[in-house]
């Protein structure tokens, strides 16, 4: 086991509490195991720094605490807004967007993930207020959509007519409430949103307000 004084550092950057705070659960003897099995009153240690979690995020829940409402973090473990480095959305869904929303402490993943040059695909369901005219999935398609209020055009987007009134879009951009603004600008109304996929990931049989850490496996396949 490592130096008690270390040791309680290390856990205090996990968020289980002040390192005084951990020093005193040392001594109690509330940490057992070693290497890396250490265990923290029985359970398993949270991940080291450079964690990745995924959240099927329910409607509701906001990604920044600037705005007005409940946060996605109040579904998560409250140590885990202790950490250090601070755990961060990557990119955002709106309070009325569901789906995948992914969480890191890792900040060159972060960057590469929402860097306006990734290429990562992310793949929305939407129900919208009229039916598709058949026109969308070639304006979406040429890389000529300009949103308004911008200067430069959308990179194509696959859309797939799901029915009626619903679509599944992929897009490889995250500007500011894109799909909802791609499908304004084809004269519709977004009712509601979904994200279904995030590069290769899915949220398989995840329940909605729910999370899952990923495996290094996961991870690597974002790129």
């Amino acid at each position: 086991m490592k130096p008690d004084r270390q040791l309680a550092k290390y856990l205090a950057s996990l968020g289980y509490g002040s390192r005084k705070e951990m020093e005193a659960a040392i001594r109690a003897g509330r940490i057992t195991g070693a290497g890396d099995d250490l265990r923290f009153d029985g359970d398993p240690l949270d991940p080291a720094p450079g964690m990745v979690l995924m959240m099927n995020k329910p409607a509701g829940f906001t990604c920044s605490r600037a705005d007005q409402g409940r946060l996605v973090y109040e579904l998560l473990p409250p140590r885990f807004l202790q950490r250090s480095p601070p755990l961060s959305t990557v990119g955002r869904l709106d309070a009325d967007t569901t789906g995948l929303l992914l969480f890191t402490d890792d900040g060159n993943l972060l960057h590469r993930l929402i860097s306006p040059i990734s290429s990562t695909e992310k793949t929305y369901e939407a129900t919208l207020a009229r039916p598709l005219e058949g026109h969308e999935t070639e304006l979406f398609a040429s890389g000529d959509l300009m949103l308004r209020g911008e200067e430069k055009p959308l990179l194509p987007a696959r859309l797939e007519i799901t029915g009626e009134r619903s679509a599944r879009l992929t897009i490889t951009e995250g500007r500011y409430h894109q799909v909802r603004r791609m499908f304004a600008a084809a004269g519709n109304h977004v009712e509601a949103l979904h994200r279904a996929r995030f590069g290769a990931l899915d949220l398989g049989k995840l329940g909605q307000g729910n999370w899952r850490l990923l495996s290094e496996q996961e991870i690597s396949s974002l790129f």
